[in-house]
């Protein structure tokens, strides 16, 4: 064995490479995991108990010096001069501007990371979805006004399909195939067929929430959301639930926060109620938990979602929601110390 070592180290000594590709191939050749000098390595458990001591010490050696001709060589290519290559005076002048990461996907992964934090996990589906998924399967009567192409961006030649109006039926694709304990956030972009202006948009983006267990009550879902409001906006943050109406809960609730903007005194931005409306929830209708294949009798559980260009709105007062898909640079430079 040690004759083999000797006779690496002076294939070492000598290494030579005419460009990057050969060197890497000699790099391969002698340290990777399959090359020469690791086989040795393998090898020197079948060194007898009196030659460990010295084939040890030449093993390192011929590693170090190994390691050291390549990195001589690497050097070498890269101090080269490299004034001979072309010069593009198509590409951009230096310096180059960096981009950073747009306010939406800032404030979506905190939302992401709070629920991840509760024990939820992510679920993801299409956003070219069908009638069922959408609206039948979360209790939509067929009169109901969402299904109309005031609301809705139908595929004109399959009016079965259409452009999703909320990532609720990620919830109903996964309750479907899903039998429970379910606890599940559905983050994505959304479709309705409204006139843009600075307060709307026919696209934007959601995150919904759902879980589904035996006794799962109102309490649990309060908890989360007061969990939520001053994991996002303070700890100093209130909640209140005010009675509304969404076909796939029942019971269910607008949940608002004190404003803090404000700290809840009054102010034009929460109209001087000192309180400003982020989500919808409420426990999930028994009709919901039938069509998709649970057993309403046996589980219960609580659904919530929101907007995040909403919950955007409301860290950074941003006053135009159609800056968020504009891609102005100076906008965006704004979020940097954010990332």
């Amino acid at each position: 064995m040690i004759a083999k070592i000797k006779q690496l180290l002076e294939e070492v000594e000598t290494l030579k490479a005419a460009n990057a590709e050969e060197l890497e191939a000699l790099r391969i050749k002698y340290l990777s995991k399959k090359g020469a000098i690791n086989d040795l390595m393998a090898d020197f458990r079948n060194v007898t108990a009196d030659q460990k001591k010295e084939v040890g010490m030449r093993l390192n050696e011929l590693k170090t010096k190994a390691q050291e001709r390549i990195n001589i060589l690497k050097e070498s290519f890269e101090n080269q001069d490299n004034t001979s290559y072309d010069l593009d005076l198509t590409r951009s002048a230096y310096p180059i501007n960096l981009g950073s990461r747009h306010p939406l996907s800032i404030v979506k992964n905190e939302i992401i990371d709070i629920f991840g934090r509760l024990g939820f996990s992510i679920a993801e589906g299409p956003e070219i979805e069908d009638d069922w998924h959408v609206f039948s399967a979360l209790n939509f009567a067929e009169d109901h006004p969402a299904r109309d192409m005031q609301d809705t961006f139908f595929i004109e030649s399959h009016p079965d399909v259409l452009l999703r109006t909320h990532t609720s039926s990620v919830q109903s694709r996964v309750m479907e195939v899903t039998q429970p304990p379910i606890r599940i956030i559905c983050p994505g972009r959304v479709y309705r067929n409204e006139a843009i202006s600075y307060r709307a948009h026919c696209f934007f983006h959601q995150v919904e929430a759902l879980y589904i267990d035996k006794d799962v009550s109102f309490t649990d879902l309060k908890q989360v959301l007061l969990l939520f409001a001053r994991e996002m906006f303070g700890a100093e943050t209130k909640i209140r639930l005010r009675p509304s109406y969404f076909p796939f809960t029942e019971p269910s609730a607008e949940m608002d926060i004190s404003c803090n903007i404000c700290g809840g005194k009054g102010c034009p931005f929460c109209k001087h109620t000192g309180w400003v409306e982020i989500l919808g929830c409420g426990m999930v209708d028994p009709n919901v938990l039938e069509s998709n294949g649970i057993d309403s009798k046996v589980y219960s559980g609580y659904a919530l979602g929101m907007g995040i260009e909403r919950i955007t709105n409301l860290k950074y007062q941003v006053k135009d929601l159609r800056m968020f898909s504009e891609n102005d640079t100076r906008f965006l430079k704004e979020f940097e110390a954010a990332n």
